[in-house]
């Protein structure tokens, strides 16, 4: 901390060459990881029998979760509050290995999504991703265990046992989300030329009474997910704004007929008379909207990204703080 602030106001007097050093910060309260970076100056290797080598520690046994694909420059030891001990790794990787990996799509495909709580995606080509509810599905589990915490002793060997246990708990949930994450949105990646969603208001849905169930969802990892493996693989990423009516036009003859309350599931277009599921109406606009229609062309489909906007409201342009049953 004492060399933190020296830098600092080195920096700040022009005393120190380089960019400019902002002030220090403590970690936050809220985040209980604990963290040690070695460089190669520290001298740490990985040994022949894949034991992971620091230096003042020793060999470490270490469960790999994968091939390391080059020579690491630095590695981060992380314990988390949980009591897990994690070895992450800076490589140097090249793109175009990376997307040699993966066999080329079928030229043109892409697909629109249209997140929800009922479902957690669907696909324009009718597709439907149920709702994993990771959190719901272990409330039980967590109220105990943080029953039992609260009712132990502070400063008890007891209560530093129980609060372990609250975090372990916590922490299989998060780990079964980000699994459900990086799964799903693999395997859109790796099947489709271009995807294209909507942009949602997370924050502002977060103050709704639907709170507990966005944040289970997790759209915003999944979203940055998508965005970064579309980034490293060669795809088109496109976000529509969040004020497209993808819920109230139809998608055959573009008819807007209005918004609807969320209990409304399916309608039927009154210009056209086709009857519409709700969510696969919204990706195919979706995809529309993004402009990747005239993939089915079989033209090759690369479009930018469209800038989205940043007012904190809710999806389609409805209030956020009203909820229909």
């Amino acid at each position: 901390m004492e060399g933190a602030y020296k830098n600092f106001f080195a920096s700040h007097k022009g005393e120190r060459k380089g960019k400019r050093v902002g002030a220090p910060r403590f970690k936050s309260r809220k985040d209980t990881r604990q963290s040690i970076r070695f460089t190669a100056n520290a001298r740490w290797k990985i040994t022949e029998t894949g034991r992971l080598s620091l230096p003042k520690i020793g060999d470490v046994r270490v469960t790999w979760s994968r091939v390391l694909p080059a020579v690491p420059s630095s590695v981060t030891v992380i314990l988390d509050s949980a009591g897990r001990y994690f070895a992450s790794f800076v490589i140097d990787t090249d793109s175009e290995t990376d997307r040699a990996r993966w066999n080329e799509p079928e030229p043109g495909s892409a697909v629109g999504i249209d997140l929800g709580l009922t479902h957690f995606a669907v696909l324009s080509d009718g597709t439907k991703i149920r709702s994993p509810r990771f959190l719901r599905r272990a409330e039980k589990k967590l109220r105990k265990a943080q029953r039992e915490l609260s009712r132990k002793q502070k400063g008890s060997k007891n209560r530093a046992k129980a609060r372990s246990k609250v975090a372990r708990a916590h922490a299989a949930v998060a780990d079964a989300r980000k699994e459900f994450h990086h799964q799903l949105s693999t395997q859109l990646i790796r099947e489709n030329q271009a995807v294209a969603l909507e942009d949602l208001a997370v924050s502002g849905l977060a103050r709704t009474c639907l709170a507990k169930s966005v944040h289970d969802a997790g759209w915003s990892h999944f979203v940055a997910m998508l965005q970064y493996k579309a980034q490293r693989y060669g795809r088109a990423f496109v976000k529509i704004g969040r004020f497209e009516p993808t819920s109230q036009v139809c998608s055959t003859c573009g008819h807007r007929d209005g918004p609807k309350p969320l209990h409304v599931r399916e309608w039927t277009c009154p210009a056209c008379g086709i009857l519409h599921d709700r969510d696969h109406n919204a990706a195919i606009n979706v995809k529309q909207a993004a402009g990747l229609a005239a993939s089915a062309c079989g033209a090759p489909v690369r479009p930018g990204l469209v800038p989205a906007q940043r007012e904190e409201t809710g999806s389609h342009g409805t209030p956020t703080r009203t909820c229909a049953a």
